[in-house]
């Protein structure tokens, strides 16, 4: 039988233990909803670009920047050629893996259909 004077500071040395592994599950977490964010995000303005290109007299490189969010922009990457469209949006990675960030990018292609 355990007595409870021997297990004082049991619980503050297992919960001091385990913030690091609470930590890195957050982080992943994290990191997953910023790559799943950055596919959204490349998808509507991959989807805005084709409609520009649909409506035609709008720029569709414009439209596609347009639909990202401000903080988005510098990570994105558009690509415009004759009716096809292609977004490509890194998310932000809290986590400091190098090359994760190209691995988990958002990569989404539009086609505006005959013109």
């Amino acid at each position: 039988m355990i007595r409870v004077r021997d297990a004082r500071g049991q619980a503050s040395v297992e919960v001091v233990a385990f913030l690091p592994l609470v930590l890195l599950i957050a982080l992943a977490a994290f990191t997953a909803i910023s790559a799943y964010a950055a596919h959204e995000q490349a998808g509507e303005a991959a989807e805005a670009a084709a409609l520009a290109l649909i409506q035609g007299g709008a720029d569709p490189h414009a439209a596609a920047k347009d639909a990202l969010p401000r903080a988005a922009r510098a990570r994105a990457v558009i690509t415009v050629r004759g009716r096809h469209v292609r977004v490509r949006v890194r998310p932000r990675v809290p986590l400091g893996v190098p090359g994760l960030a190209d691995r988990l990018a958002g990569d989404v292609r539009a086609y505006a259909g005959p013109s």
